[in-house]
């Protein structure tokens, strides 16, 4: 049986939001399914790399943020949420995903696509537990349960225990795809993606 998909994002991610919205039918066209992994880019990028923040670096933070807009334009996406706009604290919303994904794995993918569709497609600010309580969640999925846990020790615990294995996988940055111990990062890589799974690798 083919093995799933591990796909890494962070909710602050444009790009992660862009393939999010595409994992999915990708994976299926492969016979394959998708593993959601939340990762924060303030550990990866800022702790561990050294880096700047990419909207704040020269040169490239005007490019990204064209290059968001532009691809969003090709899609047809309606985004509320501008890349120049403050940036939220992302630790309610991936805490949150980490207690679904541990206590209702059901519901984790349905959750993050609620999650990234309500802070860039409707521009909401999640940065605090109680902004959880207006998403629109499938049913058996409590936004109340959901927004509690976010605010206790052990969505925190779990959400660690998820970036430190994002790491660990050598998952620096959102979107990445690893499939059979290869990593494919960024949003522009999925048509690679396909074409790997398509031909076994190479």
């Amino acid at each position: 049986m083919n093995r799933p998909l591990d796909f890494h994002f962070d909710f602050i991610s444009p790009f992660g939001y862009f393939a999010s919205l595409r994992i999915e039918a990708l994976a299926a066209r492969h016979g394959r399914t998708v593993n959601w992994h939340a990762m924060l880019l303030g550990v990866s990028v800022m702790k561990v790399m050294g880096l700047k923040p990419l909207l704040e670096t020269p040169l490239k933070g005007p490019y990204t943020e064209h290059d968001v807009l532009r691809y969003a334009r090709e899609h047809g996406l309606v985004m509320a949420r501008k890349p120049s706009d403050a940036v939220m604290n992302p630790l309610p919303s991936a805490r949150a995903f980490a207690w679904v994904k541990q206590h209702h794995p059901e519901h984790a993918a349905a959750l993050a696509h609620a999650i990234y569709r309500a802070y860039w497609g409707e521009g909401q600010d999640l940065s605090k537990p109680e902004a959880l309580l207006g998403l629109a969640l499938p049913a058996g999925l409590s936004a109340h349960a959901v927004a509690e846990a976010a605010a206790g020790e052990e969505a925190a615990a779990l959400l660690r225990a998820m970036v430190d294995a994002s790491l660990k996988a050598g998952v620096f940055g959102s979107p990445t795809v690893v499939v059979d111990g290869e990593l494919f990062w960024g949003v522009d890589k999925l048509d690679q993606l396909e074409r790997w799974l398509t031909r076994g690798g190479w």
